[in-house]
């Protein structure tokens, strides 16, 4: 099977490494390192029996992540199940609520205290002490798949911290190591760069690069100060991040999700994102992926413009991708209850190529960045700077009327611009209703909240929940008086999980029992698989609607009450979610927050 693959996409892989890398007079020996690092990979993979007969049924079977029956989590090891030992007998949690594909938060071996939430890598090759071993992360993959259950970890592969081995070696000098990194000694040289970079964590440093004191250089560092970013002008840089994703994907692993994506390949004198070189870098991995573990997944991570984040998905990038647009945009939906540019910017944005799926999430461990297309907004004569002005302010409770609980996160002193942290269920307004003890805010909280977990499931591709969120989770504020924590407002919804059972008869149950409820309703519905959809557009702004084959999909995003009608459906149908009948009349009323799944009754 691997002299197949090799012989299928060699020439492939052997194109996009000719571009990155043709020009040195030593690229065919780069070739002859990789081929053994790609054969090594495969002769450990096949002694793991489901990862052999995984690769072996990847190109014959129809994708499992286009089946409804797929339902994703993404959780910290640690606030979910202390270490990943406890992990194991969260399982069947997993199971009973339908979860069969969960995204484990960064577990390897990064910098005690700030660390951005581990995405600051110390080691490839060792779990966090806290967390436990490697052992035990091969122990959980196995008992991951014995249930069914697939395996998610992340791929940080655009820097590593600053205690890498690797920087580490470069910080003493080592010229191979320094080679891996941006490293400057000219001051102009380093301007040169800033000049055209955008900064992304303007609280924590302007510009883009650190200056190391002792060392008297700067190091170009895109993210937080003590994530050096990988130089993969440098072969070298590729061969050694091919190894360790070789063996990260060996542990057991299904889908790799590529952290920051858009940032990987640099140029002086261009904006260092979404670079054609970064697309051609992602398809070397891919193909060398395709090689020596054929069943391994990749999904994109890239929050940046609407019209970027569709190129990564393909067959040859990521076949898999985070949907941040449909994620912004249901958020924006719920603070101006008008589904114009929701509708607008899905029906226009959606379709991916065949066999790819979205990612479909309402919150994550990450902020949330308002990454609408300014010319969708403008269509509608909406500002778009304006507008995100006016989300900042709603969803940090600072515009009067809002019902959200939000923090800011990484606010630019310059634009005023800013992203937004906290649960679900805080955004959506129920910790307001709950403070206020407003039966009447609490059930429109609720209502609202069922109503987007409902067009969520609803939509093609994965569902994803973050841990908690589907328990209705208030925000955790507890992180403002902690030192390693203050500083980064995310950590308000990153909580630890709270396992003693209740009983009780409140909103946070309701909503339980919710998605449990239509997680179940989803896995046994066949026309919600697969990746066709039409959206519709409708005579009330208060209304989305879409359709998946016979199903049609309505949902009031207001308070009040609202209408609908679809011409061009004409049978009777059953609501999915509360086995109603309904028989198609001219205009039909929903009430607040009410959302209907109709399957035509043929």
């Amino acid at each position: 099977m691997y002299k197949k693959r090799l012989e299928e996409n060699m020439a492939s892989l052997t194109s996009c490494l000719y571009e990155l890398y043709g020009h040195r007079w030593d690229f065919y020996n780069l070739l002859n390192r990789l081929e053994k690092l790609m054969k090594k990979a495969c002769e450990e993979r096949e002694k793991k029996d489901y990862l052999k007969q995984a690769d072996e049924e990847s190109e014959s079977k129809s994708p499992w992540y286009l089946s409804q029956e797929t339902v994703g989590m993404m959780l910290y090891v640690d606030l979910f199940g202390d270490n990943l030992k406890g992990l194991v007998n969260k399982i069947s949690y997993l199971k009973e609520l339908g979860v069969n594909y969960v995204h484990l938060m960064p577990l390897f071996q990064c910098p005690q205290g700030e660390n951005d939430g581990g995405y600051a890598i110390s080691s490839y090759r060792i779990v966090e002490k806290s967390l436990g071993t490697i052992e035990d992360l091969k122990y959980l993959a196995d008992e991951f798949h014995k249930n069914g259950i697939r395996l998610v970890l992340d791929f940080v592969f655009n820097h590593t911290s600053d205690e890498h081995e690797w920087a580490v070696k470069a910080r003493a000098g080592d010229k191979k190591y320094k080679d891996f990194y941006y490293i400057y000694q000219d001051k102009k040289e380093v301007d040169e760069w800033n000049a055209s970079l955008r900064e992304i964590f303007p609280t924590v440093r302007r510009g883009s690069f650190t200056y190391l004191e002792k060392e008297k250089v700067w190091v170009q560092t895109t993210f937080n100060s003590f994530q050096w970013d990988l130089n993969y002008s440098n072969p070298e840089v590729f061969l050694a991040m091919c190894e360790q994703m070789f063996f990260i994907a060996n542990l057991g692993v299904d889908v790799l999700r590529l952290d920051a994506l858009a940032f990987v390949w640099k140029e002086k004198g261009t904006p260092c994102e979404s670079l054609p070189k970064a697309h051609t870098l992602i398809q070397a991995f891919q193909f060398a992926a395709k090689i020596a573990c054929p069943s391994l997944q990749f999904k994109s991570e890239a929050i940046v413009h609407p019209n970027q984040v569709v190129k990564y998905i393909n067959q040859n990038e990521c076949r898999l991708s985070y949907n941040p647009l449909e994620m912004a945009l249901l958020w924006s939906t719920i603070a101006t209850r008008d589904t114009r540019l929701l509708t607008l910017s899905l029906k226009r944005r959606w379709q991916i190529p065949e066999n790819c799926a979205w990612i479909n999430y309402i919150r994550c461990h990450d902020d949330i960045g308002w990454t609408f297309s300014d010319e969708d907004a403008a269509e509608l004569g909406i500002n778009g700077y304006m507008h995100r002005q006016f989300l900042n302010k709603f969803f940090t409770g600072r515009f009067d009327g809002s019902f959200a609980r939000g923090e800011p996160f990484q606010l630019n002193p310059t634009t005023g611009d800013c992203r937004i942290c906290g649960t679900m269920a805080s955004l959506a307004g129920l910790e307001q209703a709950e403070d206020n003890h407003n039966s009447l805010w609490i059930k429109m909280a609720v209502a609202r909240i069922k109503m987007m977990y409902a067009v969520q499931f609803a939509l093609p591709g994965i569902p994803l929940l973050y841990a908690n969120d589907e328990k209705a989770v208030l925000n955790d504020y507890s992180y403002r008086t902690n030192p390693d924590k203050k500083e980064d407002s995310r950590w308000v919804h990153r909580i630890k999980t709270e396992w003693k059972s209740s009983v009780e008869d409140n909103p946070q149950k309701e909503i339980s029992d919710f998605v449990k409820r239509i997680i179940s309703i989803r896995k046994n519905e066949k026309l919600l698989a697969g990746s066709k959809i039409f959206f519709y557009d409708t005579q009330d702004s208060h209304v989305f609607a879409f359709r998946r084959d016979t199903i049609h999909v309505v949902a009031n995003f207001s308070e009040c009450p609202a209408q609908f009608k679809i011409d061009a459906w004409s049978q009777d149908s059953t609501d999915l979610l509360t086995e109603k009948k309904y028989k198609n009349n001219n205009y039909q009323n929903l009430e607040p927050y009410e959302v209907r799944w109709l399957k035509e009754n043929l």
